[in-house]
């Protein structure tokens, strides 16, 4: 790993030996010869539209194998025999906004494939069905203004299945049995406390739910038998640790309780608590990093393997029965490996493969036949390509973090993780902020590197998956030492010769979006141009604005964010909110906005676009009236990311393909401020 301390550039043993391999071996002989091939731009219609295939489960009885990919152009699900892949046919038939992984797609133990989607972005998630066999499809649960999740599809219950709505109270969300059959509706836990339900066991009869306290901490709770009863608590500081992006599973004696806790110690482990003593048990936790992944057995659902994830992927075996064919699948590619999805009788996996310079693979493995067969390629197109690789780097920001970042450079100014000369970058910072980034295959990265780009991405503090003390240290730092640990990494890049000080982008979406327009303002020497997507630029606004669901968290937000109540937060968010300081901006910007996000409304682009208008600055504002918070369309993909092409190759010099009319007219995009730049 290349690590950098007090911005030096120190490569490890480990990397040494990597690069004087790849230096020696027949990767760089392979690439000789194809020099012309590696220069030429890759085309965005094949970088930005939907995958050929992604979201790849196997049915409960082993028989099918489901999996998202374009129909006429929108994604829809598709099914194929687990023994015949090439024989897949769409099985619903979406026209307009695709079907995506997000926020649930499940088979049923009725063999039904049970998925959610919205309303041109607006969150509002209704609940469908679609049989393989026939074509059926059916709406289970929706209604307008009223946003649906699934909770648990069960195989004791086949034939219902658990869901959550927030009908009566937009903040709160009660539990329903659904009647997969009749579509009728039970209510089984009515929410009058602002309880947030997680998850339920296989006969529905116990649910587990949070609620967080006036101090931002969390209590659980079993609701069984009609009480509600407390299991445990966390402290504030535990709260993302153990919520965040985590897995609750009861196991099937309904005797534990399986979770992620942080308590006395820094990174989650994966831990027990027994549901009669409600004694807990560490069962597996590292000190690097978050354990970010477990792996349950199909029917006793007891824990068999997990993974933690520091600046690459790594396994550790619970239980020896699975042993033997962990070893043989992690050696099979040189990706980071992932089990999706395993048929009941545990005779079937899916595997996938992510690569930093490949798309995704996937596999099916006959655990049985001790057998693995190629499925599919997630890109086809990009599978002869030459591709840019990504390496981890390790910055310390001034106060002594140790910031995991990935650094993507374009193939022919690579040598070994470190470029030949100083490049036009992007800094590309992610959402949330309670997100991170990882290794792997990341369009936006290849396409940045293709024209001509360095691209470095930064999980600043605040960041998940690298223990609570990291997520502490970003309390109440919107805009201030989240947004120095930025500047750092790029005075790192700078200092190192990867960046070129003069032609440097800040890019994000969401919190991303909120930091390009922080840059803009509170460091406007740094960067040559900034391209914001769906980002606040108003700290007041934004909180006041959060959407009715989050109401729940809000106590946490009061402390991890700040508190409008008090008069010094509101003073605090003013002097970390980039409309105010609109007048620093010395930079082009580039926004985007969905007309229907619900999580940074429009007005948050209105204000900071407006304002720009005002004082004479050049600024680009692109509304897409089908979209909510990010991208799903591939056209207003094509479309956006064509502009944003011709925007950094003027700023930054960088290579570009030219925008063409039919990539913007086959979106929605509403073109508000700008018109004389894109024609």
């Amino acid at each position: 790993m290349i690590v950098a301390s007090n911005f030096k550039f120190v490569l490890s043993n480990e990397k040494e030996k990597y690069i004087s391999n790849i230096e020696n071996s027949n990767i760089k002989k392979s690439l000789k010869g194809v020099n012309d091939k590696m220069v030429e731009l890759i085309p965005r219609e094949i970088l930005f539209s939907d995958f050929d295939k992604s979201y790849v489960e196997i049915s409960s009885d082993g028989k099918y194998i489901s999996f998202l990919a374009p129909y006429n152009g929108v994604s829809n699900i598709w099914v194929a025999p687990v023994n015949d892949i090439n024989s897949a046919k769409p099985i619903t038939k979406e026209n307009e906004r695709g079907i995506t992984e997000f926020p649930s797609l499940v088979w049923s133990y009725t063999g039904e494939i049970i998925y959610m989607k919205d309303n041109k972005g607006d969150e509002n998630w209704g609940i469908f069905s679609v049989n393989p066999l026939t074509g059926e499809n059916k709406t289970l649960f929706s209604q307008e203004n009223i946003q649906a999740q699934i909770l648990k599809v069960s195989r004791s219950i086949p034939n219902e299945i658990l869901i959550m709505a927030n009908a009566k109270d937009k903040s709160a969300y009660d539990i329903y049995r659904l009647n997969l059959k009749t579509k009728e509706l039970k209510t089984v836990f009515e929410n009058k406390e602002n309880f947030f339900p997680i998850t339920t066991n296989e006969d529905y009869n116990l649910i587990l739910l949070s609620k967080v306290r006036e101090d931002g901490g969390v209590d659980f709770f079993l609701y069984k038998d009609a009480k509600v009863i407390f299991i445990f608590g966390i402290n504030v500081e535990d709260t993302l640790t153990a919520l965040g992006q985590s897995y609750y599973e009861f196991d099937a004696s309904n005797n534990k309780l399986y979770f992620f806790d942080s308590t006395n110690r820094d990174t989650r482990a994966l831990a027990e608590i027994d549901l009669i003593s409600f004694k807990k048990n560490i069962i597996f936790g590292t000190d690097i990093a978050d354990i970010s992944d477990v792996l349950f057995e199909p029917v006793s659902n007891i824990p068999q393997a997990v993974a933690y994830t520091y600046d690459r992927k790594k396994w550790v075996i619970l239980d020896e029965k699975i042993k033997k064919d962990f070893e043989y699948l992690l050696s099979l590619e040189n990706g980071e490996m992932d089990i999706l999805s395993r048929s009941e009788d545990d005779q079937y996996w899916i595997i996938s493969y992510d690569f930093d310079d490949k798309p995704k693979r996937y596999y099916i493995y006959n655990r049985k036949k001790k057998e693995v067969n190629f499925l599919f390629s997630a890109k086809k197109a990009l599978e002869n390509i030459p591709l840019a690789k990504t390496y981890p780097v390790v910055i310390e920001s001034r106060d002594g973090l140790k910031l995991v970042s990935y650094l993507t450079l374009p193939i022919l100014e690579d040598k070994g993780g470190k470029p030949l000369r100083p490049l036009p970058m992007v800094l590309s910072v992610h959402g949330g902020p309670w997100y991170r980034d990882t290794w792997g295959f990341n369009r936006l990265n290849q396409w940045l590197a293709n024209r001509g780009y360095a691209v470095l991405e930064v999980n600043y503090r605040g960041s998940t998956g690298f223990g609570k003390s990291f997520i502490s240290a970003s309390y109440k730092e919107w805009g201030g030492k989240m947004h120095n640990d930025l500047v750092d990494a790029v005075k790192w890049a700078i200092e190192n010769n990867i960046a070129d000080p003069k032609r440097i982008a800040i890019f994000g979406t969401s919190y991303g979006g909120y930091a390009t327009l922080v840059g803009l303002t509170f460091t406007p020497d740094l960067f040559a141009c900034g391209v914001d997507l769906f980002g606040p630029s108003n700290l007041l606004s934004f909180y006041e604005s959060m959407p009715s669901y989050w109401k729940p968290f809000i106590n946490f937000f009061k402390k991890s964010i700040g508190d409008l109540t008090k008069e010094e937060d509101r003073k605090l968010l003013m002097s970390r909110s980039p409309i105010y300081f609109v007048d620093n901006i010395k930079k082009p910007l580039l926004v985007a906005q969905g007309a229907n996000d619900v999580r940074v409304k429009k007005t948050e682009s209105d204000q900071i676009v407006k304002a720009m208008k005002e004082r004479g600055l050049p600024v680009i504002y692109i509304l897409f009236p089908d979209e909510g918070h990010g991208f799903i369309k591939p056209e207003n993909k094509i479309a956006f990311y064509s502009i944003m092409e011709k925007f950094l190759a003027k700023y930054l010099q960088g290579k570009y393909e030219p925008i063409r009319k039919q990539e913007l007219k086959r979106s929605s995009m509403i073109i508000l401020e700008g018109k004389e730049f894109i024609e």
